[in-house]
């Protein structure tokens, strides 16, 4: 078994004959979209075809430029120092950013077509696309003048893109002295989890210190990034940089609200484990940020990358055939990247690669059960795209909210198979660490997007050094934590830390996280009510996550999201597991 992935499924290389080939087509593709777009307005061709035409042009768009882009995106996740990889980027994303104007007109174009119900009637392939050519109609309104939409794509490249880059640079090669030695922000970072306070101790300090070297640098990333997007807003008339991820993610406010208003309400239940764990580990008060990851009880359990593969296929299969198949076939044909080292950035992710009917995954390996478990959950992003794969070309994108439905919903099975299966020291390890990862996706993520508002509104009127920055992601962490962390030892850097505040195109990046793990809780208790008679709902919601609104997709599944009950119902499960973990530890 291969522990790298393989990219050939794409191409087998930058000299590839077929990436020269599609690197050529794409430029000349920019060049016919671009005659198309002259003749929309002409009288001579008939509307019809003008339409064909578009829409042919649109799906080869997608296909060829999402082929290149994952190439050579994925190529440099696992290697941010090759410089060849540096210079594709470059060179493509410089290619990408002349289609802002052909794709802001051609929308144009189908946005103003009145007689769209008779194409439909006439053209099945149309009819595929009538949520996206509704989308098209309400985004039209945002969209500028097609040179100002020219000329933002193609700045981009040299500011919040560029910006972008530079966070993921620095931060994957950001040099830890940790112990008179030298190692890797990841390797640090994985010594939260180990059972020597002292390492957990050191490793805290020590990670906190290395930012000192790059925090200057990313906050002008973060600040430029932030100010584009507030521009860009302002430009494009919308309210706020979070009433444009709204309409970008297909989710009301009132989802939103609903969904904030229960974790608001839960917050002194998760602040209750947080001291509970404190006074475990021989805190008073709060727990301090360094003893958050650390483990109770009793898991010394190791997995082999085979270990991880039996197990996860085991537990897999008596849920549904087609998801431990497919996780069978991502572990047997080199789809995973799994072990860390220099260069490669941290964490895990998922990419889907639909046009091949295939994912990609890159995690951090280093054989615990909490690796397994994100194993199971980059897993359930890719049994998400299994079950949209089938759709158009233009079909295949699903909104931030819904992106991390399947994935949380993979750890639950694993989660409560586990629990199930174990007793005494080694069941609170399993509950305490389920309880750790809830907590991030509800405190951490809560923290995250009062941290991400309070920077879009603050750079509006000025530039937030870093010493800033660092008072307000504390700010937000203790409304978040409340008491339930030790006030004297929390994370001022994580803003440095993570990658999803340093996107241009995708603002709050953290409440989706919070919506997919309370959706797929809420998921998985229909499931364990309807038993195998909830799956085909489960598969339906999952289809129809990429042409549908949030709340139009649960409702495939009976789930009202605007109701705020809903939420709670998930929470209450948290909270039961609370209540579990403090009886267990005493």
């Amino acid at each position: 078994m291969n522990k790298e992935w393989s990219l050939d499924v794409l191409y087998k290389g930058y000299d590839d004959i077929k990436y020269t080939e599609d690197r050529k087509r794409f430029e000349q593709l920019t060049k016919e979209m671009t005659d198309l777009c002259n003749e929309l307005n002409m009288s001579d061709t008939s509307e019809e075809d003008k339409l064909l035409k578009a829409v042919n042009y649109l799906e080869e768009y997608k296909v060829l430029g999402s082929k290149i882009g994952y190439y050579v995106t994925l190529r440099q996740s696992v290697n941010t120092t090759d410089s060849m990889t540096a210079n594709e980027m470059s060179s493509f994303e410089r290619q990408f950013s002349l289609f802002s104007k052909p794709i802001a007109m051609i929308q144009k174009f189908i946005a103003g077509i009145q007689a769209m119900e008779s194409y439909y009637e006439k053209y099945p392939k149309l009819k595929a696309y009538e949520y996206l050519f509704t989308e098209f109609k309400k985004e039209s309104y945002y969209l500028l003048s097609d040179d100002v939409e020219d000329v933002i794509g193609k700045l981009n490249v040299s500011a919040g893109s560029a910006w972008g880059s530079m966070q993921s640079f620095l931060t994957s090669t950001l040099e830890v002295e940790y112990r008179d030695n030298v190692i890797t922000l990841p390797e640090v970072r994985n010594k939260a989890y180990s059972e020597d306070a002292e390492v957990r101790k050191d490793a805290y300090a020590a990670e906190l210190k290395a930012y000192e070297k790059i925090k200057d640098a990313i906050s002008y990333s973060l600040n430029n990034i932030k100010t584009q997007v507030n521009t860009i807003c302002e430009l494009r008339g919308y309210e706020s940089p979070l009433a444009m991820t709204l309409m970008q993610s297909k989710m009301k406010q009132e989802t939103l609200d609903a969904m904030l208003e229960a974790i608001q309400d839960t917050l002194p239940s998760f602040h209750k484990y947080l001291k509970h764990k404190a006074k475990i580990m021989g805190h008073r008060g709060g727990l301090p940020w360094y003893d958050l990851f650390a483990p109770i009880g009793e898991s010394t359990t190791q997995f082999t990358i085979e270990d991880s593969k039996d197990y996860l296929v085991t537990h897999f299969r008596g849920f549904s055939d087609d998801l431990a198949d497919m996780v069978a076939e991502a572990y047997d044909n080199e789809w995973i990247d799994f072990y860390p080292r220099k260069g490669k950035v941290g964490g895990a992710f998922c990419e889907n690669i639909p046009f091949v009917k295939q994912s990609r995954i890159l995690t951090n390996f280093t054989g615990t059960f909490s690796d397994v478990v994100t194993l199971a959950h980059e897993l359930g992003h890719a049994y998400h795209g299994l079950n949209i794969q089938d759709h158009l070309p233009l079909n295949v994108d699903y909104s931030m909210p819904v992106a991390e439905t399947a994935s949380t919903f993979n750890e639950a099975l694993i989660m409560e198979a586990a629990i199930k299966e174990t007793t005494g020291r080694e069941k609170l390890a399993l509950i305490e660490s389920q309880l750790q990862d809830v907590t991030q996706i509800i405190c951490d993520i809560y923290s995250r997007f009062l941290f991400e508002s309070a920077v879009f509104e603050k750079s509006k009127t000025g530039f937030l050094f870093a010493d800033e920055l660092k008072e307000m992601m504390l700010d937000a962490q203790k409304e978040a934590y409340g008491d339930g962390l030790d006030h004297d030892y929390l994370h001022p850097y994580m803003w440095v830390l993570k990658g999803h505040y340093y996107s241009e195109s995708l603002s709050f990046y953290n409440f989706p996280y919070a919506f997919g793990g309370l959706l797929a809780r809420g998921l998985y208790e229909k499931y364990k009510t309807g038993g195998k008679d909830f799956i085909p709902k489960y598969k339906a919601l999952l289809k129809a996550t990429t042409v549908m609104s949030v709340e139009d997709a649960a409702m495939e599944a009976e789930i009202d999201l605007e109701n705020p009950d809903f939420w709670r119902t998930s929470l209450r499960t948290v909270e039961d597991l609370i209540e579990e973990f403090i009886r267990l530890a005493e």
